[in-house]
């Protein structure tokens, strides 16, 4: 083991490997150095998450396993999402624990491996809760790079009123990151070669309120697209239904750097789930913006999430999403079943659709799915897409298309070896639920 060097394991959402990329940065301009092999490092870092039960399980079993194994002189630390709502609990659980921050202060890592670095070391807890992300960020590059793509968190926390979701209790509510911050950032990951900017947040399409603008993200992408000509996809994730303006869709649709993908949680169809959930209820805006959006871009994917087995989901208002999932079409699904959240607006109604009739629901949401999106994919057989190239050997390389977010969409398989960061014009020649298989374009 060597000092001043750390081994740091991400657990969660993407917005969760920005933060873990920005700690990282922090430690390694301060002279630390990152290790894959934790019996190597000195400080072991979990950046936790903590939005549903079962990312909470998977957080204390990798703190649990690391705080086993710790060798003297190593010191374990739990960041993030978990350790922000239930630091007590993780502290009981895992009495291994040295140190703890909160999600809402990634920023204070090297103020934490410091003191546990003094001699003798100070465990530290409890740090203040004051949501300071966007205001103090120490010149940090608030992006996660992955080969030639980037994700750029654009705001964190959230003001949205659902009634099943802990994120404003764990990272409080909306603070967007200055315009001025986010594009010189942008320029910088342009100068590295980025080919693909992913824009996140909570919520994208509430970019800029808490600062006064209207329409935020569309003026954000109109000044962004100024400043990094050179970058050929800006990709838009996590935006809200009912805020998708006019302005947003004419200037996705003008606009050939803004890729024609657009991630919208809608959570359910059925409008007294959606009230229960406290999310937007009307349907009518859904059909009308989706038809629109089609009709501005014809290529549109659509990705969006549901909830099945919300308290009081009736098998009928099940039966309404199956149904809508079947008249809209939508090319990228994904689902969840319920998980019961102390502290939320939903903790009053329980949880009482049984775990078995969740289970059966999601089967056959994501069987009717996998043929509607093998059904579209087939018809995309013998036409042409650009691909960005992830990685290759002899025989076959990987990609994804425009229509493919990094992590939870699918790729595109193209036989022979072509270099991760081309963008390469294939022919679509096979297709799967979620996988395309094509040839490069003669």
């Amino acid at each position: 083991m060597s000092e001043k060097t750390f081994y740091l394991v991400s657990l969660g959402c993407a917005k969760n490997t920005v933060d873990s990329h920005s700690m990282a940065t922090l430690l390694q301009r301060a002279g630390y150095v990152a290790v894959d092999n934790p019996r190597q490092a000195q400080f072991l870092i979990v950046n936790t998450c903590g939005f549903i039960q079962p990312a909470r399980e998977e957080s204390l079993r990798t703190l649990a396993k690391l705080a086993h194994n710790k060798r003297k002189g190593q010191m374990l630390i739990a960041t993030g999402c978990l350790t922000q709502r239930y630091r007590e609990q993780v502290a009981q659980e895992v009495p291994g624990i040295d140190g703890m921050l909160g999600t809402r202060r990634w920023m204070d890592i090297l103020d934490l491996v410091e003191r546990l670095n003094a001699r003798p070391p100070q465990p530290l807890y409890h740090l203040p809760d004051d949501a300071t992300v966007g205001r103090d960020e120490r010149g940090v590059l608030r992006a996660a790079v992955q080969g030639v793509s980037a994700y750029l968190k654009i705001a964190d926390g959230c003001r949205r009123p659902c009634a099943f979701c802990a994120i404003p209790l764990i990272k409080g509510t909306l603070v967007s990151r200055p315009m001025e911050v986010i594009l010189e950032e942008a320029r910088q990951l342009q100068a590295t070669g980025v080919k693909e900017l992913i824009l996140i947040a909570q919520d994208t399409t509430d970019y800029g309120h808490d600062l006064g603008m209207q329409d935020g993200l569309a003026t954000l992408l109109e000044n962004l697209i100024k400043v990094v000509p050179e970058i050929p996809w800006i990709r838009l994730l996590y935006t809200y239904p009912g805020a998708i303006s006019d302005r947003l869709i004419d200037l996705m649709a003008s606009q050939p750097q803004i890729l024609h993908y657009l991630d919208i949680p809608l959570q359910h169809a059925h409008p007294k789930i959606l009230r229960r959930m406290r999310r937007p209820a009307n349907m009518e805006w859904v059909y009308r913006t989706i038809e629109k959006m089609r009709r501005a871009m014809p290529d549109l994917t659509i990705r969006s999430t549901f909830i099945v087995g919300y308290p009081g989901e009736t098998e009928a208002e099940f039966q309404t999403l199956l149904d809508f999932l079947a008249e809209m079409r939508l090319d990228r699904v994904g689902a969840f079943t319920f998980s019961f959240e102390t502290g939320t607006a939903s903790e009053p109604l329980g949880d009482p659709v049984p775990l078995e009739v969740k289970q059966d629901r999601y089967n056959r949401l994501m069987e009717l799915q996998s043929k509607i999106s093998l059904q579209i994919h087939q018809s995309l057989i013998g036409k042409n897409l650009t691909v960005l190239i992830e990685g290759s050997n002899r025989e076959l390389s990987v990609g994804r298309s425009y229509r493919d977010a990094p992590e939870v969409d699918g790729l595109v398989l193209i036989p022979g070896q072509f270099d991760p960061g081309e963008m390469l014009t294939v022919t679509v020649d096979s297709a799967l639920p979620n996988d395309l298989i094509a040839h490069p374009t003669l």
